[in-house]
């Protein structure tokens, strides 16, 4: 067996958390300590033509920059380039490279990388000529060909074999292949592909480590880590788990304190904060295929809820999730998106009454005795959201959940509790109709559209499927005469989920048919308030 190449790719991957931002002295600490390991290659970065937004230097790693740095001599060192930017965009694939690479006798990289979708990897291969012409070594990354057909892969590979790669990489780019898988690969691409082979790993399942050992097993000596793990989504195989397996049989020497003071002094501060690394969602995205992007932008934004980070995975992972959008991740948190129907029409209980709405906040706990005084004395209908109990069971009328996730997680309580539960029950999954079998339900339909309030008999069309807008929605479709809010506390003023509360209160009160909305208990909301101490006498 070749001696297996470590190739350590932090600056790169790692960078999808901090837009390739590293401090200098991170970067100059690392690469004394990669020399120190040794490894075979630092990929330092992207070289990118794109400049939208600010990014760091490691998302260009251009010549000048890597001058900047202190590069131990022993180091050689790579970039990646996403083919995306060759195979498209204005002028031929020549000049794209011209505007990226001098030859590389006058540049301190040596090895030039391309990552590429199957759809690309054709377009793109003629780069590799370019490339070798100038003096580089050329490997290509495939990636999410996990779930390829065998016919596919061979192909691939057969295609590879006419250029001049130096390795031919394939990423488990879900993070959902286990060893077994992976061998199945290797013996694939190797029916037609001669030269070296490497592997990109995700550990959505835990697998990383598992698959490049197996990897190198087969003969695949090109092996990615990236230290801590730091990478898009879960994250990698671990540098310093790697080096330790590669030095396990005494035939490589291991210098590996210089990595772990590095760790110690940036990485794990770093880790604390973007906080990457596998759980329970990732590993289900590995599952079920899903872009781990989907799971890593989720998790950094405040507005997404456990239960809607499940509902959106559940999502996906019927209509496709193998390409990271933004619109699908939106659309992904709006689950109603069916036929609008419903089958229960809340003016019959509403017409003419007050709706008072118990939040989920502590106001109620904390303002309980005189909530249950003012219902006892106004008769108000009084609305709870999904089971939470903030006053006496007797004195609720109904219910309001929306969220199929958490009526799945909620759906006990939801069968034990007297009061009915208003749904859209009509445009549930099966397995939440299902799981709320023998309880009440009262159908009112749920459509989310953007920016959208619309108030028919028995549905609403929505701005977002919050079971606040479903509440608004409830009265006003009902006629009822004012709107109270109890337990609406709020969050602080940095919490994405205020700013998407008053967005939708906002929206609510700029319809012409609204109705007049008021917060009887402390509120950060910016809507009319009133003490409710003021209104029983």
């Amino acid at each position: 067996m070749s001696t297996p190449i470590l190739l350590d790719c932090t600056l790169r991957d790692g960078g999808y958390y901090n837009s390739w931002d590293f401090p200098v002295d991170l970067i100059n600490d690392y690469l004394e300590a990669m020399a120190a390991l040794p490894v075979g290659y630092v990929e330092l970065g992207l070289r990118s033509l794109k400049n939208e937004g600010f990014k760091g230097g490691c998302a260009y790693t251009t010549d000048q920059f890597i001058r900047t740095l202190s590069v131990p001599e022993s180091l050689k060192l790579g970039v990646m380039v996403n083919a995306s930017e060759l195979v498209s965009g204005e002028g031929s694939l020549s000049s794209r490279l011209e505007n990226l690479f001098v030859p590389a006798d006058g540049s301190p990289v040596s090895l030039v990388r391309i990552a590429c979708h199957v759809h690309e990897f054709e377009p793109a291969l003629e780069a590799s000529v370019w490339l070798k012409d100038r003096g580089y070594q050329v490997g290509f990354n495939l990636m999410q060909v996990a779930d390829r057909e065998a016919d596919e892969i061979r192909r691939l590979s057969r295609l590879a074999s006419s250029y001049p790669l130096d390795v031919l990489y394939f990423a488990d780019s879900m993070g959902s292949m286990n060893p077994a898988d992976t061998r199945r690969l290797v013996a694939l691409f190797r029916e037609n592909w001669t030269g070296a082979m490497g592997i990109h790993t995700h550990d959505n399942m835990g697998n990383a480590l598992a698959n490049t050992m197996a990897a190198l097993e087969e003969g695949v000596t090109w092996l990615d880590a990236t230290v801590t793990g730091m990478g898009r989504g879960p994250g990698n195989t671990r540098t310093e788990y790697l080096a330790l397996a590669l030095s396990g049989d005494g035939s490589r020497e291991l210098n590996i304190t210089p990595l772990l003071s590095v760790i110690r002094n940036y990485f794990d501060p770093l880790k604390s904060e973007h906080q990457w690394g596998s759980n329970p969602y990732y590993f289900l995205a590995g599952q079920y295929g899903i872009h781990p992007t989907y799971i890593q932008e989720m998790l950094s934004d405040q507005r997404y809820s456990e239960e809607d980070i499940l509902a959106a995975i559940e999502h996906l992972k019927v209509e496709g999730g193998k390409r990271f959008s933004f619109t699908n991740l939106e659309a992904a948190r709006h689950f109603f998106r069916g036929e609008l129907t419903g089958r229960w029409r809340p003016e019959a209980s509403l017409k003419g009454r007050e709706v008072l709405v118990l939040g989920s906040g502590p106001g109620v706990e904390r303002h309980k005795d005189i909530i249950e005084l003012y219902i006892k004395t106004f008769k108000p209908f009084v609305l709870a959201l999904n089971a939470q109990r903030g006053v006496s069971d007797a004195l609720i009328d109904a219910r309001a959940a929306c969220h199929p996730v958490r009526l799945l997680a909620d759906c006990d309580a939801h069968r034990s509790l007297p009061q009915p539960l208003i749904t859209p029950y009509s445009m549930l999954p099966e397995d939440v109709r299902l799981s709320l079998e023998g309880k009440e339900i009262l159908d009112f339909g749920l459509k989310v559209s953007s920016d959208t309030f619309e108030f028919n008999a028995s549905s609403a069309q929505l701005p977002n499927s919050l079971v606040v807008a479903y509440v608004l929605a409830i009265a006003t479709s009902g006629g009822a005469c004012r709107i109270s809010l109890a337990g609406f506390d709020g969050f602080s003023a940095d919490d994405p989920r205020n700013a998407e509360m008053e967005k939708l209160l906002e929206l609510y009160l700029q319809h012409p048919e609204h109705l007049p909305l008021r917060s009887v208990t402390p509120t950060r909301y910016r809507v009319p308030t009133i003490s409710i101490y003021g209104l029983v006498s």
